[in-house]
């Protein structure tokens, strides 16, 4: 089972994805907790720099890199252990790419670029208003990355519910509930498909 956690920086996707894995494990379910930007490739690597301001780039090509990035991961990490009976969560994927690359080049464009990639077998899209998002990415003490900004947020949500709309098996979190009912929200969704 391939399970993807999507929303806004600040939603609350990183932690709802290591504590399913957790759970898992501790259910005897063999799991993979991954992300995307990928952390160990050189492809990974060069994103986070340009997230950070570190490296400039065109949008264009910041998406071409997210596209090489996600294709590597498919081939040396999630597919792998989909084949070796893991369940794999990632904390985002395809869905991040259609709704922050979708602010600054065409959707048509990301979708075709896109479009070969395997769709996880749920979605979870944690929603949340981006003040609070805001908030909660403040709250961190840590620096603020290219798209963590109220009004780029806003336009990010917009793009995520045209997403929501339009891909199979994808699953609204409402992301003001406690992390525990999220939790159980979650396993509850998890359970019925494995």
């Amino acid at each position: 089972m391939f399970v993807a956690f999507e929303g806004l920086d600040g939603s609350g996707s990183s932690t709802q994805s290591r504590m399913l894995a957790e759970r898992l494990e501790k259910n005897g379910k063999p799991a993979l907790l991954t992300k995307e930007p990928t952390k160990d490739s050189p492809i990974g690597k060069l994103i986070r720099e340009i997230l950070q301001h570190k490296l400039s780039v065109s949008p264009e090509t910041l998406q071409l890199l997210f596209s090489a990035d996600r294709a590597e991961h498919l081939r040396n990490e999630i597919e792998p252990a989909l084949k070796g009976s893991q369940v794999v969560i990632t904390d985002r994927y395809l869905f991040s790419t259609l709704a922050y690359g979708g602010m600054s080049v065409d959707m048509k464009w990301l979708k075709t670029l896109n479009k070969n990639f395997r769709l996880p077998d749920i979605t979870f899209l944690f929603k949340l208003a981006p003040e609070e998002c805001i908030k909660r990415i403040a709250g961190r003490g840590s620096d603020y990355e290219l798209f963590e900004k109220a009004e780029k947020l806003t336009k990010v949500w917009e793009n995520y519910e045209k997403v929501a709309e339009e891909y199979p098996n994808i699953y609204v979190i409402d992301a003001t509930k406690t992390i525990e009912r999220i939790s159980e929200e979650i396993w509850g969704k998890v359970m019925e498909q494995l």
